[in-house]
């Protein structure tokens, strides 16, 4: 197949490019860097919100992969509702609408599992829970979900949509690098009263359902839930990355109700909700359908992934 990758060289694009080649796909990746370390990739210079420049890179294409758009920003003024609308959503269905034009036959949109909500209580997320996002990151997301279902409904063009969790891995930015950061400093943690259950899934997981997503007969029009397939605690994530990096790890006793508390008053509420709250899904959709099988030992990985940091801590760059 010739498949399009928008995002191609960020973490999840450069791995799913890295399988990809070795699937033996044509393999064509966008972002504004250009260049990206997969060799066989046709790496391109775009911005994909760019319609002109774009849809030069559409034609002859069986799939786009898009993995691109805002994510999470630091300041106020980059988290504006407006910016996630303009990228996650409009251009989004820009691009939907150029792919369709250019006769790609699939989009797989790789979405959040913030559409579904920051928690899911005592009952997992399955395809059929009713979204309920609670950030405006998440908000645009579900909007470009719904574009899209529109968009395509009257066109030969197959839509996937993919809802992941946390993505990690020893490169992974945001959230889950400070959570590195942290066990690598031997930073003491406060989440040993924590009994929290967390979904999450490795980069390479992921990447090898997107993968399926972009190929597989039976995935045109379907919504696939994400994760390794075991959940893990915040506190058992910390543990197993430190296991991993060879740190030792305090991890301090403090009540759930005196962290909620502290971080309200720093005003980080939110973190409270990340860090202490339970989020799981159900992927099992994926498995019948797409056959999808994943290495589901997450504590495992988590291992593999902290001594994957700490080597590369110490490499010489």
């Amino acid at each position: 197949m010739r498949i399009l990758v928008t995002g191609a060289t960020g973490f999840i694009g450069s791995r799913l490019c890295e399988l990809l080649v070795s699937e033996g796909h044509d393999v064509h990746g966008v972002s504004r860097s250009g260049g990206g370390s997969v060799a066989g990739v046709d790496y391109q210079a775009k911005d994909f919100t760019d319609a002109q420049s774009i849809s030069e890179s559409l034609h002859g294409i069986d799939c786009v992969v898009h993995l691109a758009g805002r994510a999470h920003v630091l300041n106020k003024q980059g988290d504006a509702p407006e910016l996630y609308r303009a990228i996650n959503r409009d251009a989004t269905l820009q691009l939907a609408r150029l792919a369709v034009e250019a006769g790609v036959k699939r989009l797989v949109f790789v979405s959040s599992i913030g559409v579904n909500g920051n928690q899911s209580a005592q009952q997992r997320f399955t395809e059929d829970s009713e979204p309920a996002p609670a950030a405006d990151y998440a908000r645009s997301k579900l909007q470009a979900e719904e574009g899209l279902k529109a968009l395509l409904q009257a066109s030969d063009m197959q839509l996937v949509i993919i809802r992941p969790p946390l993505v990690y891995g020893a490169d992974a930015p945001g959230n889950f690098n400070t959570l590195l950061k942290v066990v690598d400093k031997g930073i003491p943690s406060p989440f040993g009263l924590v009994r929290n259950a967390r979904s999450i899934i490795s980069v390479d997981n992921l990447a090898l359902l997107i993968s399926l997503a972009a190929r597989h007969p039976q995935a045109g029009g379907e919504l696939f839930l994400a994760s390794d397939g075991s959940d893990v605690s915040t506190d058992q994530m910390l543990e197993a990355l430190a296991h991993g990096m060879q740190r030792r790890r305090w991890s301090i006793p403090v009540p759930q109700f005196v962290l909620a508390a502290l971080l309200k008053l720093a005003g980080k509420g939110d973190l409270y909700t990340q860090l202490c709250g339970s989020l799981t899904v159900d992927s099992g959709k994926a498995r019948r359908v797409l056959g999808y099988r994943p290495d589901t030992d997450t504590l495992q990985s988590l291992v593999r992934v902290g001594r994957q940091y700490r080597l590369s801590r110490q490499t010489p760059r």
